[in-house]
């Protein structure tokens, strides 16, 4: 655990570091055919998670568990990635589980991970890549300011299928 790893709290919402303790919440998130449906990472077994924990401690990756205000509860994760400081720039990326979605999470902490990423680690452009099928998260990056740019046709697999891609940022 890093003592100084940021926590984000809100009347809402707690973010703080994910630990190994968040395993198997990551591993129910991130095996849900719901949450994967437009998600590039996915896992079968809770050992394969292992994975995605050790990306999360990279250093390049700055990602918070979305909890609640008490810490109960363990609503999904979101965070930057890609985080290049010659560039000044990194991705976002958020993930819900599903009993949580269309309560305003992700408009709420979608801001908070970009004010971090604009005024603590001083970057000026913050991308978001979207499957080009998912409206849902297209619609929340546009109301939250984020500027579509342009469509990466066919440029990835998943399950077999060519998708396209969806380029969204903002910058400061």
């Amino acid at each position: 655990m890093n003592h100084n790893f940021p926590r984000i709290k809100t009347n809402r919402l707690f973010l703080r570091e994910i630990t190994d303790f968040d395993q198997e919440n990551i591993f129910r998130g991130l095996s849900n055919p719901k949450v994967i449906q437009y998600y590039v990472v996915s896992f079968n077994s809770l050992e394969a998670t292992r994975e995605q924990m050790l990306w999360f401690s990279e250093k390049a990756q700055m990602w918070w568990a979305i909890c609640s205000p008490d810490n109960q509860t363990f609503y999904g994760a979101g965070g930057l990635n890609d985080i290049d400081h010659k560039e000044k720039k990194a991705e976002i990326g958020l993930w819900l589980l599903p009993d949580i979605w269309g309560k305003g999470i992700m408009k709420e902490v979608l801001p908070l991970i970009a004010d971090y990423g604009f005024h603590q680690l001083k970057l000026n452009r913050i991308e978001g890549f979207v499957e080009s099928e998912n409206m849902n998260c297209k619609k929340a990056m546009s109301k939250l300011d984020f500027q579509y740019e342009k469509t990466l046709k066919d440029c990835e697999i998943k399950n077999g299928k060519p998708i396209s891609i969806d380029v969204y940022a903002k910058t400061i």
